[in-house]
């Protein structure tokens, strides 16, 4: 697969799920085949209970970004207070990573967009929370569709924080089911003629290019690469 990333024309990837934790062995396979990872997104867990490890790792590929994907499925409907305690823990972990010259942010699903406290979402208190700690934001602007909020709206709300985007498309309503509703780049209902450019006026310096559950993971990233190619960059 790396190398149909690599022939579509991309030169970063963004790391997830386990990949972080295989290091020099995956970093030796994307330094062979002309990549490099751009971030990587780590577990709560992980970062919790075994940070050395997750530095180490960070390093053998030479990052400096790192992205909590996500809470665990059962704290996803927590209140207000849980949400506000993850944003302290945030903080202490990205003041930790800090001195590892690292950056430690968290990426949206559309759960996250959950009123909890008045007009305050979860995402909101969990950035409030972080108070003055460079805890920094992935933006998942598909998610934050999803979510039923205007994306542009929220990357400006949020736009002191956001670092990096997800760029991915939603199927027409009833469409794409096999794919959960998701489609390639320039399939779909995002326009990202006008998504693209507001990212990164607001900040966003890593645009990802990302579907959740392809069918044929190397017509995607060449068909969404071709898309952006021609009518956006």
């Amino acid at each position: 697969m790396l190398d149909a990333v690599k022939a579509a024309g991309y030169e970063n990837v963004e790391l997830y799920g386990d990949k972080l934790g295989r290091g020099m062995e995956l970093a030796s396979r994307l330094k062979a085949t002309g990549l490099r990872a751009s971030g990587s997104h780590v577990a709560l867990a992980d970062l919790v209970d075994d940070l050395e490890r997750v530095v180490a790792n960070a390093q053998a590929f030479e990052l400096t970004s790192l992205f909590v994907p996500s809470v665990p499925v059962p704290q996803r409907g927590m209140a207000a207070e849980g949400w506000r305690a993850l944003g302290q823990q945030l903080a202490d972990l990205s003041d930790k990573l800090w001195a590892h010259n690292m950056t430690l942010g968290y990426h949206n699903h559309n759960w996250d967009l959950d009123l909890k406290e008045g007009d305050k979402t979860a995402l909101d208190l969990v950035f409030e929370a972080a108070g003055s700690a460079p805890v920094q934001w992935e933006a998942d602007i598909a998610w934050l569709t999803r979510g039923g909020v205007d994306p542009i709206v929220w990357l400006r709300r949020h736009s002191h924080r956001l670092t990096a985007a997800h760029v991915k498309d939603l199927a027409p309503a009833g469409q794409n089911q096999e794919e959960a509703g998701w489609a390639d780049v320039g399939e779909g209902t995002l326009d990202w003629t006008v998504l693209w450019p507001e990212a990164v006026a607001n900040g966003a310096k890593v645009m990802v290019v990302e579907h959740d559950r392809p069918l044929d993971p190397a017509k995607t990233v060449t068909n969404s690469f071709r898309y952006l190619q021609e009518k956006v960059l």
